[in-house]
């Protein structure tokens, strides 16, 4: 991990060539790597020697775009895989199986809700929701031997809610185990999770990191800090791999001994890696991160107060709005902004919600958040339409609400378009 600032590490961590090597990052499309000798080539497979075996486990391009998302969060490791949707599903299924069970924070993106509800529960893994306003003894109740994580996203989508990163941490800490943070809406620009005591990171990297809609992938990153050795709570990280000839993660690894598992072991068998080419562009829009990030939370701080005094508005939710039921939070984990996602409700419920994304010129209606352009969404009848009422209800989406993703245009023209949409 680098001494410099976060503007720095955008551009400059990660790739680091050599005398006459290419200045930018190079695009290493190929699947295989040529080797000297057989042994050589057998000590990559035991796991005794560093290098590239086969690029569905890794790859040069995607090894420096690893380090460099490692270092801006302040981890020891990261993994690249192919959607952020892959990288919530392989740190969870890194270290559980089937017959345990996982601590789930309600209020999380209708995608992870369906991943958790649905898919994990056919796969035996139960996933318990809990709600921010749950006390501790409440989570502790739900919580038993088979119990594996507690997970939370930074600034939930599209919720707003503002994860209480220390408090949760030291709720897992106490019963030694592992909080895992998505970390997508925030970046490590304007949170870092590592310094409030969460163990794992995860990112669709798909949005701020990507930032022009291009490449869809995901990160986990490891913050070494989690000893998995104490207990023997995680028996897949502390007692022999069959699969590689009886390696010990932790004694083999130290602190990487789960970003490394689940390289070797959960990569290897599912093959959800992302290509050479994905890698190389997000590398691109890392190295303008903190710029946009900046410009994207300027903006969406000004529309949410042109929308809070707006008479065809029904509500703003945005944590960095003073009054906010998240203001608090937002203060503790996200002063330098509280990313460029806002929620609206719009006067006159669904239909007037709907009419309203249909008057917009400027802002585009799309299946996405969080880059250049601004555009909005109707989680409802989109993004969220599996869920049921009462997870809808749970995840604080509202039949009125709007999901706005301010960009990085002229605010003036934003917040024009805005009102001229409400007007129409």
């Amino acid at each position: 991990m680098s001494n410099y600032k976060i503007h720095t590490k955008c551009v400059q961590s990660g790739y680091k060539p050599e005398n006459g090597e290419a200045r930018v990052l190079p695009i290493y499309q190929s699947t295989t790597y040529k080797y000297d000798s057989a042994d050589h080539l057998g000590d990559l497979f035991d796991l005794k020697a560093d290098g590239h075996m086969y690029s569905r486990i890794s790859n040069p391009t995607l090894a420096c775009v690893e380090d460099k998302i490692s270092d801006m969060e302040g981890g020891v490791g990261a993994m690249l895989v192919s959607s952020g949707q892959a990288a919530n599903l392989t740190a969870v299924l890194n270290i559980t199986s089937a017959g345990q069970n996982i601590i789930s924070l309600a209020s999380i993106y209708g995608g992870t809700v369906n991943l958790f509800a649905v898919t994990l529960k056919k796969m035996g893994i139960e996933v318990r929701f809990a709600t921010p306003d749950m006390t501790d003894a409440e989570i502790e109740a739900m919580m038993d031997e088979n119990t594996r994580m507690i997970f939370g996203e930074t600034v939930a989508n599209p919720a707003l809610v503002v994860f209480d990163i220390e408090r949760y941490a030291k709720l897992a800490h106490k019963h030694q185990m592992p909080l895992v943070v998505d970390n997508t809406f925030a970046t490590p620009v304007l949170c870092r999770p590592f310094e409030f005591g969460c163990d794992i990171v995860t990112h669709s990297t798909t949005k701020y990191m990507d930032g022009h809609a291009t490449v869809v992938g995901g990160c986990i990153v490891d913050s070494g800090n989690f000893d998995w050795s104490v207990g023997s709570r995680y028996p897949e990280l502390t007692t022999p791999d069959d699969s590689y000839h009886g390696v010990v993660y932790t004694e083999s690894f130290g602190k990487a001994a789960y970003i490394t598992k689940a390289r070797v072991q959960m990569l290897r068998d599912m093959g959800n890696t992302m290509s050479p080419m994905a890698a190389f562009i997000l590398n691109l829009g890392l190295e303008t991160l903190a710029l946009r990030m900046e410009k994207h939370c300027a903006n969406a701080l000004a529309v949410a107060k042109f929308l809070e005094s707006h008479e065809r508005v029904e509500w703003v939710d945005y944590p960095l709005l003073p009054g906010n039921s998240q203001y608090e939070l937002a203060q503790k984990y996200l002063p330098k902004g509280a990313c460029g996602v806002i929620s609206v409700g719009i006067k006159g419920g669904r239909d007037a919600a709907c009419k309203f994304l249909d008057s917009l010129k400027l802002m585009n209606i799309v299946v996405h958040v969080a880059d250049a352009r601004s555009c909005a969404l109707h989680p409802a009848s989109t993004t969220h339409r599996q869920l049921t009422d009462e997870q809808l209800t749970a995840c604080g989406v509202k039949p009125e609400q709007v999901r706005l993703s301010i960009g990085i245009e002229d605010a003036e023209d934003i917040i024009a378009d805005l009102d001229q949409a409400l007007r129409a």
